[in-house]
């Protein structure tokens, strides 16, 4: 049995998120394997929260994920955790297209991943938040693809601290060969936000825990414009914007879905920091202008100043129930403020072998989306239904 040891990430500035484990995650045996424990630790003068998350795989589980040293696996074999979201099914198209064997990792819901189903992958049923359930799912797995986050409605660090904590100590005590992580560009700039501040801790995490991996930081995705923006001008509602001057470089999914398997084949680029960035960084105001003009009709653009955002936030610090609420409300500001989510992809198209030429800019995104989609169902049904459609069907 391994002795206990205690493992530290990276202190950049006071008040930053420092995790510990206090006992290795064993290699699971036939024997009960004690629990991990991981400790999030945060805060600065005026004290700090400490929340302990155990993780401990039950019996049943143990005997099924103990396949023993000799257990081949294919290389072709991967599970994507967070499949049915706007990157992760696109990671899962583009695996089966590539002919992978593509596990998706779904939460029960009321609503089944049937189309994952349709597409020929296999979905299994857990919860980064019941980490008991983990395990199982990872069960002749040779590499897992992270796109995964929590829900809206969720505490920031159930599943994207004590999950991800979770899933890298199963995936390191399974033997997983590779594990692919996404991240968010400038994370180690904005400790500040606790979702960037995870993101940046979790890469650290990741990198020490001795596995395999690929961090990919991304800046924004086109397919994110059509529900903020498209579908509001068409509907001659509001579209909300700020007084801000940030600029976002977003890329298509696809894309980013298509670096992906490249970085993945590329061995030289095992325990690399990539991060992928579209042609052109726009900001909330030329994104607005270029939709009216493919849409026809102008928008109706109500301005949120940034100091309400910071006042909101403020106030929301008050309250226990609001935390989470403020959590979020950082991330805005930091969205809102003269920040540019952008980096030059000439060194990284290098390396990854990749034509500029290939990937998609926005303006010819949101221009095939435009005419294809307002051309084929015009005076069929409202440009509305048909957006809907197309993001219920994923044809984005």
């Amino acid at each position: 049995m391994k002795m206990a040891t205690l493992m530290r990430l990276p202190t950049a500035t006071p008040g930053r998120v420092v995790t510990r484990t206090r006992e290795a995650f064993h290699a699971l045996s036939p024997s009960p394997s004690p629990p991990h424990f991981v400790e999030f630790c945060k805060g600065g003068r005026r004290g700090r929260r400490i929340i302990r998350v155990g993780v401990k795989c039950n019996s049943n589980s143990e005997r099924a994920v103990n396949l023993g040293p000799g257990t081949p696996v294919r290389p072709t074999s991967i599970l994507v955790v967070g499949a049915t979201g706007t990157l992760g099914r696109q990671i899962v198209r583009r695996a089966l297209d590539e002919g992978y064997d593509v596990r998706c990792l779904v939460r029960p819901r009321p609503a089944p991943a049937d189309f994952l189903r349709d597409w020929g992958a296999t979905v299994v049923n857990a919860d980064l938040s019941k980490p008991e359930t983990i395990p199982a799912t990872l069960v002749g797995v040779h590499t897992v693809i992270d796109c995964a986050t929590g829900r809206p409605e969720e505490p920031i660090k159930t599943v994207d601290w004590e999950g991800k904590v979770a899933l890298i100590q199963c995936a390191k005590a399974m033997g997983i060969q590779k594990y692919v992580f996404y991240s968010i560009h400038n994370c180690d700039k904005h400790p500040e936000v606790p979702l960037m501040e995870i993101k940046y801790c979790t890469e650290n995490f990741l990198r020490d825990s001795g596995l395999n991996h690929i961090v990919i930081r991304l800046c924004g995705f086109m397919q994110s414009l059509i529900g903020q923006y498209a579908v509001p001008i068409l509907e001659e509602k509001s579209v909300w914007g700020t007084d801000a001057p940030t600029r976002i470089a977003y890329m298509d999914t696809q894309d980013i879905a298509r670096l992906t398997f490249i970085a993945l084949r590329n061995e030289k680029i095992n325990g690399k920091l990539l991060t992928f960035a579209g042609p052109r960084a726009w900001t909330t105001q030329e994104v607005i202008t270029l939709c009216e003009r493919l849409a026809g009709q102008d928008a109706n653009v109500t301005t949120v100043p940034v100091s309400v955002l910071r006042l909101t936030r403020q106030l929301t610090r008050f309250f226990e129930w609001t935390n989470d609420v403020a959590d979020r409300l950082a991330f805005s500001e930091v969205l809102t403020s003269d920040t540019v989510f952008s980096v030059p992809m000439a060194e990284t198209y290098n390396l990854l072998g990749v034509d500029t030429k290939d990937i998609i800019t926005l303006e010819k995104y949101l221009q095939d989306y435009f005419t294809n989609i307002l051309k084929k169902f015009e005076g069929s049904q409202s440009p509305v239904e048909t957006i809907r459609y197309f993001l219920l069907k994923d044809d984005l």
